[in-house]
């Protein structure tokens, strides 16, 4: 016997699927590819309780089916909001919350009358969260995993006492399962996506309306028969989360767009539009307070021969090198930008000196003489940096960084004088050249 109403359901949920999928695929990651593989499981879940009305066993699978994948739905989204799922011992936790949850579900359906089994499984739905928990201790341990083990022990005596009780206990039991699972979920999202969004709000208040389904139907059941509530209000909050969802990864995709529209993708430095807007911020503050700038616009030396030699996949590595170095010597509040090929340019701001700028630039310069060793390729290679101070050198954005590029091609020069005649890029010079 198909149920025909839950066919409404079931089409809409694979919409929504389709629709996120749609979204996700342009923004590609672990979290959206986990968040899509729970909504096809839910759309499982909606179709197998279709078949859960016929008679005999395949009524029965089918419905084991649906709560199942509903439970594994559920874990599913949550395990996404872990911020450490990478870990073995997060693996393990999930595995070990999947296999209880299941098996219990399993059993509660198919075999209600094997008491003993229940109450094994439910002692093992708190039992092997804490004894992983416990075994991982020593070398990690999170607020978050906690609060889980907790969760779960809470859950296991709550089914140790109501799973034996007739005629509403096993019912009591699978909502309280489900119950779990979806409050985990709004746990673990609240603790992932705290930030003032649409699609954080609309999914978490989704996720508690969820998990609330299962404790308000039950007490509705018990205190309020006569009251009748069509699934359709029980099944909305499926649809705010999916909504959320939708939301989150439009946000997601729409900031990583403002992003890269501001930053440099091989490096992750601002690029030349950020490091212009900066610049001028930095020159505002400088004439509002009456202190110095320094601009150091920096180019690297037989970047091309690197290329030519051995590759431009060493050469995107170098170029990531460099940034890392360059980073790692200025403070937070000076600026280092890619804003061509092979050129950087560094913004220092108060309290900065001329002494100072032409520090940094030749500490720069100095690691740049250095051997770098790249994927198993060593390269050296140098550079040319052109210095220009605000209000000294220029007093507007452009004068500054013509004062320091001239800078820049007078010290190119004079390296090229100096270094005549030597190898290039640290590369061993043919005998015929010498």
């Amino acid at each position: 016997m198909i149920d025909w109403s839950i066919l409404p359901d079931l089409v809409a949920v694979a919409l929504l699927t389709l629709a996120f999928g749609s979204v996700a695929r342009r923004g590609h990651t672990p979290v959206s590819r986990l968040w899509l593989t729970g909504w096809v499981m839910i759309a499982l879940h909606f179709a197998a309780y279709m078949f859960a009305g016929a008679p005999g066993t395949w009524g029965t699978v089918a419905a084991t089916l649906g709560m199942d994948a509903l439970a594994c739905a559920g874990m599913l989204f949550m395990w996404a909001c872990v911020p450490y799922r990478g870990r073995a011992s997060s693996r393990g936790m999930l595995t070990v919350l999947l296999g209880t949850n299941t098996l219990y579900i399993t059993l509660l359906n198919m075999a209600p009358h094997a008491m003993w089994a229940l109450i094994g499984v439910a002692i093992l739905i708190g039992l092997l969260p804490l004894t992983l928990a416990l075994l991982s201790l020593r070398r990690f341990t999170h607020p978050l995993r906690w609060t889980l083990v907790i969760l779960y022990m809470a859950l296991a005596v709550f089914l140790l006492v109501v799973q034996q009780r007739v005629p509403h206990g096993p019912d009591w039991a699978f909502d309280a399962v489900i119950f779990t699972v979806y409050f985990g979920c709004c746990i673990h999202f609240w603790y992932a996506y705290r930030r003032s969004t649409a699609g954080s709000f609309i999914t978490l208040a989704g996720f508690a309306c969820w998990a609330a389904v299962f404790v308000v139907a039950p007490l509705m059941d018990a205190y309020l028969p006569h009251v009748h509530v069509e699934n359709e209000m029980w099944n909305l909050p499926k649809y705010v989360v999916a909504v959320g969802m939708i939301l989150l990864l439009l946000e997601d995709q729409i900031e990583h767009n403002k992003y890269l529209a501001l930053h440099d993708e091989l490096t992750g430095l601002p690029n030349r539009r950020l490091f212009q807007d900066r610049m001028d911020k930095a020159l505002d503050r400088a004439r509002r307070n009456r202190t110095r700038t320094a601009l150091l616009l920096i180019d690297l030396d037989h970047f091309k021969h690197v290329n030519d030699t051995v590759g431009h996949h060493i050469g995107d590595l170098l170029l990531r090198r460099v940034g890392t170095l360059f980073v790692a010597r200025v403070r937070r509040s000076d600026t280092v930008a890619r804003t061509g090929g092979d050129e950087f340019a560094v913004i220092l701001e108060e309290p900065i000196t001329r002494e100072d700028a032409e520090r940094v630039g030749d500490t720069l310069v100095q690691r740049l003489r250095e051997p770098i060793e790249l994927d198993h390729h060593v390269v050296t290679i140098g550079a040319s940096v052109g210095i220009a101070m605000f209000p000294e050198d220029a007093d507007t954005a452009e004068k500054l960084r013509i004062a320091a590029d001239q800078n820049m091609y007078a010290d190119k020069n004079t390296s090229r004088e100096s270094n005549n005649g030597q190898a290039a890029a640290g590369f061993p010079q043919d005998p015929a050249d010498a």
